[in-house]
């Protein structure tokens, strides 16, 4: 990037050698985030691939039906360039005192903000996110498998509840979730990072393929100018959901081996350029041609737009079906971290077998459960993401750039900062407005257990 880092503020001791007991080593191979480093740089790559390009893809043409040509294109846009600064920011980050990596998103905010309230600032609002997400794709996998059913299975099938969909989906993570760390679920981040750029390209070309609709209208639906104002306000906390992966982005980095004279940041950065040339021609084609196709009238996800040529929409929903699966395990791994780390560092259980099998089959069925008792907990998240998608993606990683290297007032490094907090201080503020009035509006159709 072009915004230079300033040398921080305090002297490091570059022979610095690891004071680290026998115990605390063992412990650390054997945690999630640190056991395994020797990723290679495609690994980045896939693995923000599958954080960032969520499902929330398909909902970008509705968020353009309430944004509007002009703010529409503007929000998508000003979002990839400030996100792709900020992760620049945080894999620069990674790695800043010399024999120390941070790898973790709380380990770097208690460096910038002190041990205590580092924890208090960033923990809470990565937990919203990873938990929150983990909820949403439970919900996701099953409407998909759901619709996948629906559209194969021609009468006499008889309906099934969401319920059992989304349980069905969630068999397979009780068995992935056992596998123990990041490099050891690259090939499902793989295979899910495939199935993002499959569904996207389906989703734009059949859109593409169908031509504008004759009765296509561009204006925004709201009847009142209040009900356009708070529709805006959502669309840009589902443009800020499509923006999530930094919250996974150090734990990924940490699984890249370093060295003085090959830091992490190189493979990494590289990774992140292919990966956000992905998010690019996933996010932009979906949410343009899906918008000038449909108008006003694109439902919240394109394929239920689409619904023909019909073996198309449902080999769609399959690859979101194995993309999720993907997401899923990305943005759980971290969550296993955290409580792993509490049991064995805080709590002294020794690490073991048993102690993983445990954690990692209540976080499941918890995920499960909550989507279960909450399939509309999408629309939930449109309120509560905007307090935690909006800071750790937007606008933390430049609190924590303006603490640690602090740059000189007014010089381009502090001026696009600013930038950026403000930015990302607005969306904070709105999106969640606009959020908790859409539950409001669409409560009397929330069914739970449905």
């Amino acid at each position: 990037m072009s915004t230079q880092s300033q040398n921080p503020p305090y002297a490091v001791d570059k022979t610095q050698v690891d004071k680290r007991s026998e115990k605390e080593k063992a412990i650390d191979a054997w945690l999630p985030i640190t056991s395994s480093r020797n990723a290679k740089w495609w690994y980045s790559a896939f693995h923000n691939v599958t954080a960032m390009v969520g499902a929330g893809v398909l909902s970008l043409p509705y968020a353009m039906s309430e944004l509007g040509w002009g703010p529409g294109v503007a929000v998508l846009v000003i979002s990839w360039v400030v996100t792709l600064y900020t992760l620049w920011q945080m894999v620069e980050m990674h790695e800043m005192v010399p024999g120390k990596r941070f790898d973790r998103y709380h380990e770097l905010g208690q460096h910038a903000f002190g041990e205590k309230l580092g924890l208090y600032i960033v923990v809470p609002q990565q937990l919203v996110v990873e938990v929150g997400v983990c909820i949403v794709y439970m919900v996701t996998g099953g409407k998909s498998l759901q619709k996948f059913h629906k559209l194969v299975c021609i009468d006499p099938c008889k309906h099934i509840k969401l319920t059992f969909f989304i349980m069905i989906f969630a068999s397979v993570h009780f068995v992935l979730s056992h596998l123990p760390n990041f490099n050891s679920i690259s090939g499902v981040s793989l295979a899910a990072a495939v199935m993002s750029l499959s569904y996207s390209t389906i989703a734009w070309t059949a859109s593409l393929d169908k031509g504008v609709q004759p009765d296509v209208e561009y204006g925004y639906k709201a009847k009142s100018t209040v009900g356009t104002v708070f529709n805006f306000f959502s669309a840009l906390g589902d443009v800020a959901f499509a923006y999530a992966g930094h919250n996974v982005v150090l734990e990924i980095q940490a699984t890249i081996p370093s060295t003085p004279e090959k830091p992490s940041k190189g493979p990494m950065w590289k990774g992140v350029i292919v990966a956000y040339i992905v998010v690019a021609l996933c996010y932009f084609p979906v949410a343009l041609i899906g918008y000038w196709v449909y108008g006003n009238g694109v439902d919240d996800n394109i394929l239920v737009t689409l619904e023909k040529p019909t073996w198309l929409i449902a080999m769609a929903n399959m690859f979101v079906v194995v993309h999720v699966i993907g997401s899923y395990q990305i943005y759980a791994m971290p969550v296993f971290d955290m409580m792993e780390t509490v049991l064995v560092k805080k709590l002294n259980f020794p690490p073991s077998f048993m102690l993983r099998f445990i954690t990692r089959n209540l976080y499941v069925a918890f995920t499960m459960f909550i989507g279960i008792c909450f399939p509309f907990f999408s629309g939930l998240l449109g309120f509560f993401g905007g307090f935690a998608f909006a800071p750790t993606t937007y606008f933390l990683p430049c609190i924590m750039w303006l603490s640690i290297y602090k740059p000189k007032k007014w010089s381009l490094s502090w001026i696009t900062n600013w930038i950026c907090i403000v930015l990302g201080i607005a969306l904070m503020v709105v999106s969640p407005i606009g959020g908790l009035r859409s539950i409001i509006v669409q409560a009397k159709t929330y069914k739970f257990f449905s």
